[in-house]
Parts: C-alpha cells; sequence; structure tokens
C-alpha cells in the first residue's frame, strides 16, 4: 500500500504552510517546509527581476533539490509520510515567468536532469485566491521582500499556477488534485474551514487506499 506523500502548492501568500503545517499535526507526517528566505539573491530579484532570476531560480532549484533526496532517502525509503508545502515543478512555473527565452532553454534542461527520479507525490492540494485575497495576506504576513511584489506580477502568476496545475491534471490523472478556494475558505482564521479541508483530505487518502 503507498505511503502518503502529499504536497500543497498555489501562488504566494495563499497559505500553503499554514495548511501543510496543520496536516502534519493532524496525520502525524513529517513535514517539508521550502527555504524561501536563506535565499540571498531574492530582495535583489524583486527590486529587478531581469537582471537577477536566473540566480534566484537555481538556488531555488538546487535546494529543493536536496530537500527531496533528503526526504527519499530519509523518510519516504523507510515508509513514513511526508507533506511538503511546496511541488519542485513550481520552479518551471517561476522560471517560465522571469527567465528569457534562451535562460529558460538552459534552466529547463537542468531542471529535467535533476528532478528525473525525484519521489513524486501521490496527491497534490491546490490552493488558490483571487488577487485581492493574495495581496491582503500578503501585506498581513509582513515579509519585506515580498511588500516589492507588484499587483500585476502576482495576477500574472496566479493565472500561470491555474494553467499549470490544469496540464498537470492531464499529465497525471493517476495524481489526485484537491482544489481549495481561498476567497470562500480561510482555514487560518476559522477553525471549522481548516476542519473542513481535513475531512476533504482524508476522503481523498482513504479513497485512493494510502496507508496513513
Amino acid at each position: 500500500m503507498p505511503v502518503p506523500f502529499i504536497t500543497v502548492e498555489g501562488p504566494i501568500g495563499v497559505g500553503k504552510t499554514s495548511l501543510t503545517k496543520a496536516i502534519a499535526e493532524q496525520y502525524q507526517f513529517q513535514m517539508l517546509k521550502e527555504i524561501v528566505d536563506e535565499n540571498p539573491f531574492l530582495n535583489k530579484f524583486y527590486e529587478d527581476i531581469e537582471e537577477w532570476s536566473f540566480q534566484t531560480e537555481m538556488f531555488f532549484l538546487c535546494n529543493r533539490y536536496k530537500q527531496l533526496a533528503d526526504i527519499e532517502k530519509k523518510f519516504i525509503s523507510n515508509r513514513e509520510s511526508v507533506v511538503a508545502d511546496y511541488h519542485i515543478f513550481k520552479n518551471l512555473i517561476f522560471a517560465k515567468r522571469t527567465l528569457p527565452g534562451s535562460e529558460y532553454i538552459k534552466y529547463e534542461s537542468i531542471y529535467k536532469i535533476l528532478t528525473a527520479d525525484m519521489p513524486t507525490p501521490n496527491m497534490v492540494v491546490y490552493l488558490h485566491a483571487s488577487l485581492d485575497t493574495l495581496m491582503a495576506r500578503i501585506k498581513m504576513r509582513g515579509r519585506e521582500f515580498e511588500q516589492m511584489i507588484a499587483p500585476e506580477y502576482m495576477e500574472q502568476l496566479a493565472a500561470d499556477y491555474h494553467e499549470f496545475i490544469e496540464r498537470f491534471e492531464r499529465e497525471h490523472p493517476e495524481i489526485p488534485v484537491l482544489r481549495i478556494n481561498g476567497d470562500e475558505i480561510d482555514f487560518v482564521q476559522n477553525a471549522d474551514d481548516l476542519e473542513l479541508i481535513l475531512q476533504k483530505v482524508d476522503q481523498v487518502l482513504q479513497q485512493r487506499s494510502l496507508s496513513v
């Protein structure tokens, strides 16, 4: 019986880490949290996206690759369940939006080599929300570098995520995608909303016969 490996995805500010933590606590799963603040290029990236995009994306790719390799070695191979607050496919979402064509081709080649034998999630929770909701939550959590994010960038990013997740569903019909609308559900402030999501997660785990 497969061991659960859940990834939670969605645009910046939608609540990925909060939900990942809640799922980890509910099921006593190992939690994998992506490295964000440690990226030395991030402040420069939001000041000048064109100049610093390649360095920023390569840092994220290498660190996420190392994290996933460690997770597979330490937990999944030992049949310990994992929930992560990202899927490594997000690298292509950001890279395709920010890198010029020639650099993206190089980046994609490196991505394919590094991810060829990466562990694959058997469930994805996709969080999405309107631009107003995303911008309000970014402002609320107060990360300095995120305050420089332009609404136009966020709007395009949300659209990119939506397009990418639809393609992911077409290409991986065997992996269930649970969609959560962040405009309708506030699982951070409302315990009933969180319980509703956890019930939905549990239903998918049971339907897919994933051993918890």
